[in-house]
Formats: C-alpha cells, sequence, structure tokens
C-alpha cells in the first residue's frame, strides 16, 4: 500500500477503536469523543491503562506492534477486571474485538489503581520474555545486526566464520516495509525452516495478492555518513528469487520483498555516477585504477601443478596437497579440474609467488577468462557485450536525479533498475524503447545504485553476476568482527577460534587488534564494583 493508503486504513481503525471503547473510556473518567481523536486516544489509553507513554510509539513500529498491541487489549481488559487468563486469550483471538463485548454487553468498572505486577511467576516470566523481544527486535531493526560470514567471496579480507557486528544507523536504519512477521529472525524461522513473513511469493501474484498489500513503503532514517568507495556493506541482494542461497535451480522464482532478500556482504567498489571496468581482474574508477583499503586481501584464480605428490584417489590426493597450500594461507577454493589434471586455487598474488619456490609444487600460473570471450553468467547476460568476470565494462553506475542515454547496445545494462527497481513499464520493438508505453531516448534515475563485488575476484557472485544494488537494499556497514571461528562449515568438531581477530575492527589500517582482553578486564571490573556498592548500601 501507499503512504495515503496506509494513512486511511489507520484512521479507519482508530474509528473501530473508539467504537470499541467510548464507553469504556467514560467509566475512566474520561470524554468519549477523546476515544476517537488518533494519537491523543492512545495518550489518554496509556493514563486508563496506567502504561508509559513510549508505549505508544511500540505501537507503531513495524513487527513490534505485533505485540505491542495485543498487550494494549490484555491491559485494556484488565483494567476493568478482567484479567482471567480466558479473557486474554479472548482478547487475542478476537483481534481486540473482545473489547466491543466489554463495551456494550458485559458489566464492568474501571478499577484505579491496580496491582500492573501479573499475579502468577508464569506471567511475569511471559512480560519479562515478551518485552525482551521488544527490546531485541528495536536494536536488532534501528541499531545492531548479528551476520555471519557465510562465503569466501571476501576471503581473505573477511574471513568464513567471521561473526560481525553491521550498524543499521551509519548509513540511516531502514524502516521494515513487511509488517506481519516473525521478530528476531530474517526470511525463515530456525529449525523448521518455514518462512517468517506473510507475503505471496508467486511473482505473478506479487502485485494482486491482499497479502502483499501489507507492505509499507520504503523509509529510511537520516544516517551519518554517505556508502564510500571501497566500504564493506550488507545488503539485500538484488536479484535473490531463490528459497535456499545454496540451491541455484528451484522449482519456480520465489519473489521476496526488499526487506526479506537474502543478505550479503561485499566491497563497494563503485559508488553513483562512477564509471568502472574491470581488466584482468583489477578495477578501475573513471580510468584510474582502485585503490583499495590496507587491509584489503585480493585473491585470483591459479593453476597448480605439483611434484612428488602421489594417491590412490582424488580425495587422498587433495588431503595431501592441502597441507602444502595451507602453509602460505592458501584455503580457498582448492579443487582438482580433471581437463588440465591440475589443482585449481584461489590466492592473493603475494601467497603465489611464496607457495611456488615449495619442492612439491612445480608451477603456479594465473588462470581467468581472456578479454572478449563471453560468459553466459555474467551482466547483463547479452549477446552485444562480451564480458566475463575478468575483463568486464566499462559500465555507468545510475546516480539519483543523473539521466542516462539509452539505445539498443546500453538497454540490457539498465532495463532492471528502471523496470524492477524504479516500477517501470520497459519494453523494445524494433530499434525503439518505450517507458511506460512512451517512446524515450534517455531515463533519469530516481535513486542511487551501487557497485559491489568481493575481493576474491574469481570465486565470487556479485554484481558481474546481477549488476547494480539500489539503495533501497542497503541494510547497514560491518564495524566489528565479536566472534570468529575456523572450520565453521565443519561441524563443531573441528571448530578453532581465531583468538587474533576476536573482537577487532573491520575497517582501518595497519594490523588488526584484538580489543577481547580489554572487554574481560571491564567487564570484571563493574561485576566487582556493582558487589563493592552493594555491600556498601547494606552496611548504611
Amino acid at each position: 500500500m501507499t503512504w495515503t493508503q496506509w494513512f486511511i486504513f489507520i484512521l479507519i481503525i482508530q474509528v473501530i477503536h473508539g467504537l470499541a471503547t467510548w464507553k469504556l473510556y467514560i467509566k475512566a473518567g474520561k470524554k468519549a469523543w477523546e476515544a476517537f481523536v488518533p494519537i491523543y486516544n492512545a495518550v489518554v489509553l496509556m493514563k486508563i491503562i496506567t502504561r508509559p507513554w513510549w508505549w505508544i510509539i511500540l505501537m507503531f513500529l513495524p513487527i513490534v506492534n505485533l505485540i505491542m498491541i495485543p498487550a494494549v487489549w490484555v491491559e485494556t481488559a484488565r483494567a476493568y477486571g478482567k484479567d482471567s487468563k480466558v479473557d486474554a486469550l479472548l482478547c487475542i483471538v478476537t483481534l481486540g474485538f473482545y473489547l466491543f463485548y466489554l463495551n456494550y454487553v458485559a458489566d464492568v468498572n474501571y478499577i484505579e489503581n491496580r496491582e500492573l505486577k501479573p499475579k502468577t511467576s508464569s506471567g511475569e516470566w511471559i512480560a519479562s520474555i515478551l518485552f525482551a523481544v521488544v527490546a531485541a527486535t528495536i536494536v536488532h531493526t534501528y541499531f545492531f545486526q548479528p551476520f555471519v560470514i557465510p562465503s569466501s567471496s571476501l576471503e581473505k579480507s573477511l574471513l568464513v566464520g567471521d561473526f560481525l557486528i553491521v550498524s543499521k544507523f551509519h548509513y540511516g536504519a531502514r524502516t521494515p516495509m513487511t509488517t506481519v512477521g516473525a521478530p528476531m529472525v530474517h526470511d525463515t524461522i530456525p529449525i523448521i525452516g518455514k518462512k517468517s513473513y506473510l507475503f505471496n511469493d508467486n511473482y505473478e501474484k506479487r502485485n494482486s495478492s491482499w497479502m502483499n498489500k501489507l507492505q509499507l513503503p520504503y523509509f529510511r532514517l537520516p544516517g551519518f555518513e554517505n556508502i564510500e568507495r571501497n566500504d564493506i556493506v550488507v545488503f539485500g541482494q538484488p536479484a535473490d528469487t531463490l528459497v535456499d542461497m545454496n540451491n541455484f535451480t528451484p522449482d519456480r522464482n520465489y519473489y521476496k520483498p526488499i526487506d526479506k532478500k537474502t543478505n550479503l556482504v561485499k566491497r563497494c567498489v563503485g559508488i553513483p555516477g562512477d564509471t568502472l571496468e574491470i581488466k584482468n581482474g583489477v578495477v578501475y574508477i573513471n580510468g584510474k585504477q582502485n585503490q583499495l583499503p590496507e587491509r584489503a586481501r585480493v585473491q585470483f584464480s591459479y593453476d597448480v601443478v605439483f611434484n612428488n605428490v602421489n594417491a590412490n584417489s582424488m580425495y587422498e590426493l587433495t588431503q595431501k596437497v592441502k597441507p602444502i597450500l595451507k602453509k602460505y594461507d592458501i584455503t580457498d577454493g582448492i579443487g582438482y579440474n580433471p581437463q588440465t589434471e591440475n589443482f585449481v586455487i584461489q590466492a592473493t598474488p603475494e601467497a603465489a609467488k611464496q607457495a611456488v619456490v615449495h619442492p612439491n609444487i612445480k608451477s603456479i600460473t594465473f588462470n581467468a577468462d581472456d578479454e572478449g570471450i563471453r560468459d553466459d553468467n555474467t551482466f547483463p547476460h547479452d549477446l552485444k557485450h562480451n564480458w566475463n568476470t575478468n575483463f568486464f565494462g566499462p559500465i555507468w553506475i545510475p546516480k539519483a536525479g543523473a539521466s542516462v542515454d539509452l539505445d539498443m547496445d546500453n538497454i540490457s545494462i539498465y532495463k532492471r533498475a528502471i523496470s524492477e527497481y524504479e516500477g517501470h513499464k520497459v519494453v523494445t520493438r524494433g530499434d525503439q524503447i518505450f517507458i511506460d508505453d512512451q517512446p524515450t531516448t534517455s531515463y533519469t534515475f530516481k535513486q542511487n545504485y551501487y557497485w559491489m563485488m568481493g575481493d576474491n575476484r574469481h570465486n565470487s557472485i556479485d554484481a558481474r553476476a546481477w549488476g547494480f544494488v539500489p539503495y533501497n537494499h542497503v541494510i547497514g556497514k560491518p564495524v566489528f568482527i565479536w566472534m570468529s571461528i575456523d572450520g565453521i562449515n565443519d561441524g563443531i568438531k573441528n571448530w578453532k577460534f581465531r583468538w587474533d581477530r576476536i573482537f577487532t575492527t573491520v575497517s582501518g589500517s595497519g594490523k588488526r587488534t584484538s580489543y577481547f582482553i580489554p572487554f574481560i578486564v571491564l567487564i570484571i571490573g563493574i561485576t566487582l564494583f556493582n558487589k563493592w556498592r552493594k555491600k556498601k548500601k547494606a552496611k548504611n
């Protein structure tokens, strides 16, 4: 729904609330009209149920309000003596319409100075858990979100098994667009593996289903910095139509709302208005080689030929070569090419130079596609562009308010952005381009776009596969590694903590410094201080 449609919907809800509670307001010593005035009626209701004013804010926060609004229904019933478990259940099951019964049928009286504390220990536990979930959901949605590196796209800059804290307020927190869903989870409920939100994911029905009408328009709170070139960014995969990101052949395309798309982390190598080109795996921005931060480690693909390494099986052979490569911190993408009978690895140029001197290694050769060889999996998936992951572009990155001239040579580059991300109908007929059934030769973009790539240049599915990332898909900026586990995908028995990475910053210059020991010392200090203060109070 649009903001206007949501405004009308909220007004209707206010009328329903007034009709359901105006007599209850009178019994609490208030005026009947106060039950009908938007926002003000909530202020009055908080006084009636003896709850703090800031509950009103929580009632209007998406997802959080799924807990707070039923809580207000229950508290309203309790304020008039209906405080049994059955009353609470009726409030929730009837979606608040139980208040109509209390307002028009039941003989109830307002209870002043009622006991707010739950009567049973189980009630206390439920209340504590609900408000803990509310607090955690607010922090998760508007301030910080945990994220774990699932793939080697940024290896060796960020490692598989790095647990990150992602800041939402650096670029401005994006308010939820999906209004009905489980709190504290993304797109899937853990253990049961079911979708965590209400939405019709059939592409053909996405614009007609009533469930999808519950979506809020995109809105972002102000941030204190813009996305800069070479920032590491967490964002929703714009072309995500997969149920499982590890299964690239689903039975059909599954459409997802923007805030429920699969979260990815990449480096933003191109910002709005840049012209990007990749030559032999090296990124050039506006004609100049992109200078990466000090901690960035770029990997490329290499063929490795071994000497004097014999084995009875491919598994045994792989197990023998891995320790040799690991000495040089080569751990990613180790595979065997049966056509060339060579091993293929992903390594930094520095590691490749060091490893080639090993007595069991005969040669290490750079391995990537040549210029002009078209890769079907490379954006924009058009026969007119013979691009691959190693040689790509040049390509202009759209900027909000900037226009691009459109022709039959570049329409495939910008068609998805104009249609899917900016909501226009784009078709071509002969040599003409039509936007919303009007012939056109240019287009002015409404929002900024970014080019997100992995530092693992030849082993990363990134913008070279699916194109631009619109700003409304941006989630936040990783700022901190609070935990790092080697072998995270190999079972808990094989886990090894990377102590030198725990409690380190994501960005910065120089060698990583762990703040884990100072953090432990601080926690111990606070604990001892609190114990001392309690003892001092007890003596007094």
